[in-house]
C-alpha cells in the first residue's frame, strides 16, 4: 500500500503518542499534524504543544471541546439512561466519536490523506475510532501503529524512543502499574495491578473520588433542574452543559459517589476488568430517572428501558454515527419533550438518592392514588372488569389444561 503523505494524529502528549508521532515520520516519511482534545481530562495541554513542536509536527491543533462533548454527546446519551451491561456509564466510549469527528475535519482542512490513533489491537477504542472515521469519511486511511509495528513490549518501546531521540521521562521507564483514560465524564483505569479480577483494587487506583468510608458524615442535598430531559441548573443557578457536569463531579467527588469495579465483555471478544469513576454522571443518571418517574408515561418509560441496552451497546461498540443509533435517538428525544422539572438529590457515603421531584408536566395525581377520600376521582369498582378481561386468557388456558388432565 502506498505510504501516506500527511497524517493527522490523535495526540495526547504522552510517551506512547509521542513515539507514534516520531514513528510515523520515520516509517512513512510523511508529514504529521497533531490534534489534542481538551475533553476535561484535567491535564495541562500546553506541554503537548511544546512536545509536538520539538518533534517537528507540521501543524498543531489543541482544542477545548468540553462544551461540545457534554452538549452533543453526553447529554443525548443520558436522555437514554444508557448503561452498558447494566452498570457502565460509557465514559470512554462516548468520547471517541467526537475525537474521530475532529480528526476527519482536520484532515480535510489540512489536505491529509490519513489519520492515526494510539489504540492497541486488543481494545475497543480502535474499533470506535475507525468506525466513526469511516462513517464520516469513507475514503479516509487509518494508521494504527500498534497493529503494525514490532514494538511489543515496554522495553522495546523505550529502546526505540531513545534511539530516535524521543524524550522518555524517568517515571515512564518502568512498567506502568495501570493505564488511565480520563475526560470530564469519567476516569477509567485498567491493566497490571487490576488484571486479576479476584483481587480488590488498591485504593490508590481511585483518583477522582474520596473513599466513601471517608466521605462526610452528614448528607448533602442539592436540587437539579431539568428541561426536556437535560440538566440545566443546580440549586436554581443556570449553567452550561460542561459547567453542570463539572459541578456535579465535585459533589460526587467529596461524597465518594460513582465508583465501579467491572468485568466487561469487550467488542473484540475478550473480557477485561476496569475501575471506573463517574461521580457527576452517577448523580445525573439518578436525577434523570427521578424526573422521568413523574413526567414519563408508563408505556414510554418501559419501552425506553427495553431499548436502552441496545442503544448502550451501539455506543460501546463504536456505532455512534450509525443509522440505527440515530433512529433510536430520535425516539428517545421525542420521549423527553415533557421531562422538565426539579429533582432533589441526597448525597451521602457513595450514594446518590432521589428524595424529591416536582414538575408542571407531572403525570402524578395525588387525587388518584390517595388512601383518603378521593372525591370520585377513581371508581374502585372499575377494577373488577379490568381484572376479569385481563384474566380471560389465563382462565381459558386453565380450563383447557384441566380438560387435558
Amino acid at each position: 500500500m502506498q505510504k501516506p503523505r500527511k497524517v493527522v494524529l490523535a495526540y495526547s502528549g504522552g510517551l506512547d503518542t509521542s513515539i507514534i508521532l516520531k514513528w510515523l515520520m520515520v516509517e512513512y516519511g510523511c508529514e504529521v499534524v497533531t490534534f489534542t482534545a481538551d475533553l476535561g481530562q484535567g491535564e495541562e495541554l500546553e506541554p503537548a504543544r511544546k512536545k509536538a513542536e520539538m518533534m517537528g509536527a507540521k501543524a498543531i491543533y489543541i482544542e477545548d471541546l468540553r462544551e461540545e462533548f457534554v452538549r452533543d454527546f453526553v447529554m443525548p446519551m443520558f436522555r437514554a439512561n444508557a448503561l452498558y451491561e447494566g452498570q457502565y456509564l460509557l465514559g470512554t466510549s462516548i468520547a471517541r466519536p467526537l475525537i474521530s469527528k475532529r480528526l476527519v475535519e482536520i484532515a480535510r482542512a489540512e489536505g491529509a490523506d490519513a489519520i492515526a490513533h494510539g489504540a492497541t489491537g486488543k481494545g475497543n477504542d480502535q474499533v470506535r475510532f475507525e468506525l466513526s472515521a469511516y462513517a464520516l469519511e469513507p475514503g479516509i486511511r487509518v494508521v494504527a501503529p500498534w497493529r503494525e509495528w514490532d514494538l511489543t513490549s515496554r522495553t522495546r518501546l523505550i529502546e526505540w524512543a531513545e534511539q530516535h531521540q524521543v524524550q522518555v521521562p524517568k517515571d515512564k521507564r518502568g512498567e506502568a502499574p495501570f493505564s488511565v483514560d480520563a475526560n470530564l465524564l469519567h476516569t477509567s483505569s485498567e491493566g497490571k495491578v487490576l488484571e486479576n479480577p479476584a483481587e480488590e483494587a488498591p485504593d490508590y487506583v481511585y483518583q477522582r473520588t474520596v473513599n466513601p468510608e471517608d466521605a462526610p458524615d452528614t448528607p448533602e442535598y442539592i436540587e437539579i433542574g431539568f428541561a426536556k430531559g437535560d440538566p440545566v441548573s443546580i440549586n436554581d443557578e443556570a449553567m452550561s452543559p460542561a459547567t453542570i457536569l463539572t459541578a456535579l463531579n465535585e459533589y460526587g467527588r467529596r461524597h465518594g459517589i460513582g465508583r465501579l469495579d467491572l468485568v466487561e465483555g469487550r467488542y473484540v471478544g475478550m473480557k477485561s476488568r476496569g475501575i471506573y469513576e463517574t461521580p457527576g454522571g452517577t448523580i445525573w443518571l439518578a436525577a434523570h430517572r427521578g424526573i422521568e418517574s413523574i413526567c414519563l408515561d408508563r408505556g414510554a418509560a418501559h419501552l425506553k428501558d427495553e431499548l436502552m441496552p441496545k442503544y448502550a451497546e451501539l455506543i460501546y461498540n463504536g456505532y455512534w454515527f450509525s443509522p440505527e443509533r440515530e433512529m433510536l435517538q430520535a425516539l428517545i428525544d421525542r420521549s423527553q419533550e415533557h421531562v422538565s422539572g426539579t429533582v432533589r438529590m441526597k448525597l451521602y457515603k457513595g450514594q446518590a438518592s432521589c428524595v424529591g421531584r416536582r414538575s408542571e408536566q407531572s403525570l402524578y395525581s395525588e387525587a388518584h392514588v390517595t388512601f383518603e377520600e378521593d372525591a370520585g376521582a377513581y371508581d374502585q369498582k372499575d377494577a373488577e372488569g379490568f381484572i376479569k378481561l385481563n384474566a380471560l386468557r389465563l382462565r381459558l388456558l386453565a380450563m383447557r389444561n384441566r380438560r387435558g388432565g
